[in-house]
């Protein structure tokens, strides 16, 4: 079995490129990264994803973006709430990270030479309505490029791949995809701004993305909302 490295951040997209990496033959590593996120609760939900999927050597690194903030998960701003599909689409949100999957990715091509491995596993999506600027394709080919020429691996001839296989699904195929490959979505955690008791406030761009897909897919959703989000 070819090794892998899979990015797991906890939420409903990483747990199904988990499921996805798995499916396909690759011995899976996972890594989550603590980066000082507002929402740290999905963290845990990365470890209990990483169990019940089967990862052998689960990983967690510790980068505190906080220094840096910017973003309304690493800083005193707030997270957007009740916005509508138009709305999270006309601009890059709050919410966004600056270099956040730079960042990450960079860890993961890290993590993988030292295993020798030459295969990465990443959640990013083209067509979620977040409209994060490294979770375009663009993106995954140019850190492809950078891979191969900043690492000793890339010099010795080898070359990266980034997998992406959620790239071009909505929501509701990414659930769709997952629940066929046994994916268990109340282990998962997505919400920007969780509880104290960890459920989701049913109302930021994430708690309404994923209720809506979960609505598109004719699946039920498992989440703990404090409030579920209007349909």
């Amino acid at each position: 079995m070819s090794r892998a490295v899979v990015l797991l951040s906890g939420g409903l997209d990483s747990a199904t490129c988990l499921a996805w990496a798995r499916d396909r033959g690759f011995d899976c590593a996972t890594l989550a990264i603590d980066y000082g996120q507002r929402h740290r609760i999905e963290l845990e939900a990365a470890a209990r994803v990483a169990e019940a999927l089967g990862s052998r050597d689960h990983r967690v690194v510790r980068v505190d973006l906080t220094a840096i903030g910017g973003s309304a998960l690493t800083a005193d701003i707030p997270v957007p709430r009740g916005r509508n599909v138009a709305a999270m689409a006309a601009e890059i949100p709050v919410t966004y990270v600056p270099a956040r999957n730079s960042v990450f990715l960079s860890i993961a091509l890290g993590l993988a030479e030292t295993l020798g491995s030459t295969d990465l596993v990443a959640g990013m999506n083209a067509i979620d309505y977040s409209g994060y600027p490294d979770c375009r394709p663009g993106f995954l080919r140019a850190f492809e490029a950078l891979a191969a020429v900043a690492t000793r691996a890339g010099a010795e001839g080898s070359r990266f791949t980034v997998h992406a296989p959620l790239m071009e699904l909505d929501k509701a195929g990414i659930i769709r995809l997952g629940t066929s490959l046994g994916v268990d979505y109340s282990l998962t955690h997505s919400c920007y701004d969780p509880a104290p008791d960890g459920r989701a406030c049913g109302a930021c761009d994430s708690c309404r993305l994923r209720r809506a897909g979960f609505r598109a897919a004719g699946i039920p959703d498992p989440t703990r909302y404090v409030s579920p989000p209007e349909d």
